[in-house]
């Protein structure tokens, strides 16, 4: 699609959100509302996403977080029972060098991937996150536990 400068665009370039418009909803408002249940709702609406956004791939998980906004995804370690992710970026970088309100949390993304995995595997699947402030990343651990199936998703 042409715009009016002659610069080619997609829509999606079009339609991008800025964000400084994504960290009044995240950083600013949502913790406002919901006060110091913020990190544990934020991980149980991560689940609920992913019931809707269901991936089959890990391909298709980094193109989602992509999308999102949500950062870089990156896996730095897989083992039998869990797998390390790595999420940077631009927006990682800028949610963490952010001083006002309160330390950022990356607990929707965790629900999410936790949910991702717990749908794949059949298995009772959970999430924790970890900020390296320094490096500027956040390293987000899922793990399962081959003897505890999953029944109905809540």
């Amino acid at each position: 699609m042409k715009s009016s400068g002659g610069n080619e665009q997609t829509v999606a370039e079009q339609l991008m959100v800025p964000a400084f418009g994504y960290e009044l909803l995240r950083n600013i408002l949502i913790p406002d509302i919901l006060g110091k249940e913020t990190p544990d709702i934020l991980y149980w609406a991560g689940k609920h996403l992913a019931r809707k956004f269901q991936l089959l791939t890990y391909e298709e998980m980094v193109s989602f977080f992509k999308e999102a906004g949500w950062g870089t995804l990156s896996i730095k370690k897989e083992e039998k029972y869990h797998i390390e992710f790595e999420l940077s970026g631009p927006m990682i970088e800028r949610q963490l060098d952010m001083g006002a309100g309160a330390e950022p949390t990356f607990k929707l993304e965790a629900g999410f991937l936790a949910e991702q995995y717990q749908m794949q595997k059949k298995l009772i699947t959970e999430a924790v996150e970890e900020v390296a402030k320094k490096a500027k990343k956040i390293r987000i651990t899922v793990q399962w536990d081959a003897k505890d199936p999953a029944g109905e998703s809540i």
